[in-house]
């Protein structure tokens, strides 16, 4: 029997939602946040990536954690480089600048979780800061 859960809990399932499409083969499909909750104080999704495909480096003003759900991943964190498979986990504190890009031959998901209700974005080369998952949040690219 599927159903629901009585409010303030969610339950999510990612066929129903609909994704932010980030460009570039970068797609976010978001469970729980501001958009949706009254009550959240940590912001969650998953985020698919397609062959060769990443987001910039930048940074978040609260920490965030990644779950490698599927495919081969490369994490940059500061300098660091690492290769990551399903089941490892990463995290970034705030102020960090990081980003994971997809280094497979096939689909990447994250699952990820920021530390906080009112996530930005800000990216390293530019130092444009703008609201997660709002109409700027986009540019995914190659490696």
């Amino acid at each position: 029997m599927r159903r629901q859960l009585d409010p303030p809990s969610l339950l999510i399932r990612p066929s129903e939602v609909e994704p932010f499409d980030r460009g570039g083969g970068v797609a976010t499909i978001p469970y729980v946040g501001r958009w949706n909750s009254e009550q959240n104080l940590v912001t969650t999704g998953q985020t698919v990536f397609q062959v060769g495909r990443g987001l910039p480096l930048h940074s978040h003003n609260v920490e965030e954690t990644v779950l490698i759900l599927e495919g081969e991943a490369t994490a940059q964190i500061g300098e660091d480089y690492v290769d990551l498979e399903v089941g490892d986990a990463t995290w970034v504190p705030a102020g960090t600048p990081h980003r994971f890009f997809n280094r497979g031959e096939g689909v990447m998901r994250i699952y990820w979780v920021y530390g906080g209700r009112y996530v930005t974005r800000t990216v390293t080369e530019t130092g444009e800061t703008f609201e997660h998952l709002s109409e700027r949040d986009k540019g995914a690219r190659d490696r």
